[in-house]
């Protein structure tokens, strides 16, 4: 999972985390609030009733037993109680208090939160209760909790996106780099330079960190390239001037038949030796680009020329090469000669490995995103263990064996001349089902 998706996700979480944070907690403090708010006004309704007492006198209000008021839906009252004169403590003036309790209103009995008071004016004590139905309390807390609760949401949807866009704004230089300095980036000659545009120092650090480590790569591969090619060309004309000899000690009509014999086999080896030299020497020159793309190049007529080079290999062990290219694909960029090179190796090491009177399939089809051209053969298959080596300079595996053997540089040239023509080279097998070569054209 990408960063950037791992910040939006945490901060999803945490926000969501603070949604249900927030409805657990909200509810008692909206209910808080609005007990709160409905004891606010009811103490602002008993101070306006007394002042307006004080200006009118209790007479206005109180000519019977009781004052009463109610509103049309019964939800408020105003009561003015006259209170028998006696030395009941009851009776007497006490400061305002506030409780819930049912009252009967006409027929029916509705809860209220209720703030009494009793006073004392023109000379006889009187109760003043003032209620509020407790439905209109719990009316107003419902309304308050959904419109916390929805600002609450609101909010945290609104952080999640401004959060999300700030970490995609943030996270811009680490986009860049890894499309622009680690994606399809497969040689340091590849790598761009350029210093990233970034007021955030940790991504200038890495960035110039990956510069510098890019440069000393590159500088090592030139160095490991230099190399290979100096030893390859030094190599070739000691081997030249020894085949020479050994040629010309043939010549010698007093050379004795054992020690012809030893000359010949010398010869062999520095055949193999040569060839060996012309291979890393070919290796190198290719990946210091020494060879041009510039030649249109047909697959069909390029597997034309492998198949008459290994005519007689394949009639000698009974092996049938079984072309299905539909339809050819010509390579607009290539080198013919390497992608002569890259196509006779393949089939040349599916001849080797194969099973005598068995069959090899070239199949070309076009798929998206390039041409995919497969050479399978019925060999006995390499071991699972050893795929992950195959392509692996100076080691070869024996097909169907459960060691490597020998030495060979086939496939690392396959797979370099692949790289070459951008065309990356894979590999199935399994034993007993033969082995799979694939080359994707883009």
């Amino acid at each position: 999972m990408r960063l950037e998706a791992k910040l939006a996700l945490l901060n999803a979480l945490s926000k969501l985390l603070l949604v249900l944070l927030g409805a657990v907690v909200i509810p008692p403090i909206v209910s808080r609030v609005a007990v709160s708010h409905t004891d606010q006004r009811l103490h602002e309704k008993r101070t306006e009733v007394l002042a307006l007492i004080e200006r009118d006198g209790i007479s206005t209000f109180v000519q019977g037993e009781e004052y009463a008021d109610y509103n049309i839906l019964k939800q408020e009252y105003i009561t003015l109680t006259p209170l028998p004169t006696s030395a009941d403590p009851r009776h007497r003036p006490h400061p305002p208090r506030i409780f819930d309790e049912p009252r009967q209103v006409d027929n029916e009995v509705e809860d209220f939160r209720i703030l009494s008071q009793q006073f004392s004016t023109a000379g006889r004590n009187y109760r003043l209760e003032i209620g509020s139905s407790l439905a209109t309390v719990e009316l107003l807390t419902d309304t308050l909790q959904r419109m916390a609760l929805w600002v609450l949401v609101m909010a945290a949807l609104l952080t999640i996106a401004t959060d999300a866009a700030f970490a995609h704004y943030l996270l811009r230089p680490l986009r860049q780099l890894i499309s622009r300095k680690l994606q399809g980036v497969h040689h340091p000659s590849a790598f761009s330079y350029e210093p990233l545009e970034t007021t955030t120092t940790d991504f200038r650090r890495l960035d110039d960190s990956l510069n510098d480590t890019m440069r000393r790569v590159q500088t090592a591969f030139e160095k490991e390239r230099e190399f290979m090619s100096n030893v390859s060309h030094e190599l070739l004309t000691p081997v030249s001037i020894l085949q020479s000899r050994f040629e010309n000690m043939l010549q010698d009509p007093a050379l004795s038949h054992a020690h012809s014999l030893k000359i010949v086999e010398s010869q062999k080896t520095l055949y193999r030796l040569r060839n060996t030299v012309k291979t890393l020497l070919l290796i190198a020159n290719i990946e210091n680009e020494q060879y041009l793309r510039d030649e249109a190049v047909s697959l069909a007529v390029v597997l034309a020329d492998v198949t008459t080079e290994l005519e007689d290999r394949l009639a000698q062990r009974d092996i049938r090469l079984l072309e299905d290219l539909q339809p050819d694909y010509v390579v607009p960029q290539a080198n013919r000669t390497l992608l002569f090179t890259l196509l006779f190796n393949l089939i040349s090491n599916a001849v080797k490995y194969n099973r005598v009177g068995g069959s090899i399939t070239v199949t070309g089809r076009p798929e998206a995103g390039g041409y995919r051209l497969s050479v399978a053969d019925t060999g006995p298959g390499i071991a699972a263990q050893h795929l992950p080596h195959l392509f692996d300079r100076f080691r070869r595996f024996q097909a169907g064996a459960s060691a490597p053997e020998g030495y060979g540089l086939g496939l690392p040239i396959a797979q370099t001349i692949a790289e070459f023509h951008k065309a990356p080279l894979a590999v199935e097998s399994a034993e007993g089902k033969g082995t799979t070569f694939s080359l994707l054209f883009p």
